[in-house]
């Protein structure tokens, strides 16, 4: 996986953290400038290919990429091997944050100029837990679609869509329910914690949770599946569900039975970011930052004006330490908010630690707060850009999907002959 900081980086001397030097963060922050991000207001989506700030690729001479000297004219003209695939999506259920942007929609800019990508918005995901706004689901999910285009998705590249919109989501995740134990599930986390804050009121959907995802993966048959730490047991599940369904329903077995044989579905790796995959809660340093947390302070929303960002750094928990500095299990609160700070400004953590290292805390948080705004200030011009034309925005959502049923739908298809459903006529 490609990172997505700058190959640039400023030459840096050893700075006493002074408020001089405050003047240097404006020009020195990381603004993300990939995949038509603009400060500029006369974009227009209709014209779906953006210019792009494109990844280099890596050279391949002649001389390797030429088949051998006996190599036939059918085999030197055979199809090119296939480009691998990546799936990830985020749920529209409140506001997206830092930790939703910097653990994952910003790794995703990089991975579509190397994969076939496909990002949806997960609304399906979104009413697992009950009860839901119905009015606000709706909103969120032009809204994280929205983002997405803003944080540098293009759609000329990459399929933008809605999970609900593509059906074949909704019938794979039964199909794969028929062959799930349910021990794997009742053993996953997360639905042991939230069942527990939920006790008798806890729905099925969030037993079934993983099932879903599980669906959303493999319906594409991924490659590759940007995660965080808190999702890799359900990765994990997904990787188990598509061997079951091979060992059991596809290779010679299937090939017997009149079908195409070999496996159903491709089994996925995880990628979990370096730096990012866990971007902290404001409030307390080993919680991750989340939407569900009913502190508001807790978190820096993507949307939050510069005001209300420099707020909510000024009041964040933090230590009685004096200077600053990763890796120390006793300063949680430290360790996060410099990773912020890192991740904003696209330094490494070196040259973080030459500029802030020494800073107290009244002196860090200004800081962090001008670079966090800094980063962000181009990424709202682009949302509200965005959202200035939502039938653009559905359009394209629209076109997404269709691509998205394309493919998802031949890998259903594959999967109830595998299991052994009669032909016939889809309606």
């Amino acid at each position: 996986m490609l990172s997505l900081k700058s190959s640039m980086r400023t030459t840096m001397t050893s700075m006493s953290c002074s408020p001089a030097s405050m003047s240097m963060i404006r020009s020195r922050v990381r603004v993300p400038q990939r995949a038509g991000l603009t400060t500029t207001k006369n974009f227009s989506l209709k014209s779906r290919h953006v210019s792009l700030a494109r990844a280099s690729a890596s050279p391949v001479s002649a001389e390797a990429s030429a088949p051998p000297a006996s190599a036939t004219s059918e085999e030197a003209e055979s199809k090119p091997e296939r480009r691998k695939r990546m799936l990830s999506g985020v749920q529209p259920t409140g506001d997206l944050h830092l930790g939703n942007y910097f653990g994952a929609i910003r790794n995703w800019v990089t991975f579509q100029e190397n994969f076939d990508a496909f990002f949806c918005v997960v609304d399906l995901h979104a009413i697992t837990v009950q009860p839901h706004d119905p009015k606000l689901l709706r909103d969120s999910t032009l809204s994280s679609a929205a983002m997405y285009l803003a944080s540098g998705i293009d759609p000329a590249r990459s399929n933008v869509f809605v999970q609900s919109h593509v059906r074949a989501h909704s019938e794979l995740t039964w199909l794969l329910n028929c062959v799930t134990p349910l021990g794997w599930l009742q053993r996953m986390i997360q639905f042991k914690e939230k069942a527990v804050k939920q006790g008798e009121d806890v729905g099925v959907g969030l037993l079934d949770y993983p099932v879903l995802m599980a669906a959303d993966i493999l319906l594409y048959q991924a490659d590759l599946v940007p995660v965080g730490e808190d999702q890799r047991q359900h990765l994990e599940l997904t990787r188990d569900i598509a061997g079951r369904v091979n060992d059991k329903y596809g290779g010679k077995k299937w090939k017997k039975r009149g079908g195409r044989g070999g496996r159903v579905f491709r089994v996925p790796e995880a990628y979990i970011p370096p730096a990012g995959a866990r971007v902290m809660s404001m409030t307390d340093g080993k919680k991750k930052m989340s939407k569900s947390d009913p502190a508001e302070g807790s978190r820096i929303n993507l949307l939050d004006p510069p005001d209300v960002i420099a707020n909510k750094v000024k009041r964040c928990k933090t230590d009685a330490f004096d200077g600053l500095e990763y890796g120390n299990d006793e300063r949680p609160e430290a360790n996060n908010l410099l990773s912020i700070y890192e991740l904003a400004t696209g330094l490494e953590r070196d040259a973080v630690l030459a500029e802030v290292g020494s800073c107290r805390w009244g002196e860090f948080k200004p800081r962090l707060a001008e670079a966090v705004v800094e980063h962000l200030r181009p990424i709202q011009e682009r949302y509200h850009d965005v959202r200035s034309d939502d039938g653009e925005l559905e359009r394209i959502l629209a076109r997404g999907a269709e691509a998205a049923a394309e493919v998802a739908n031949a890998t259903v298809d594959d999967c109830r002959d595998a299991l052994g459903f009669a032909p016939g006529k889809r309606l």
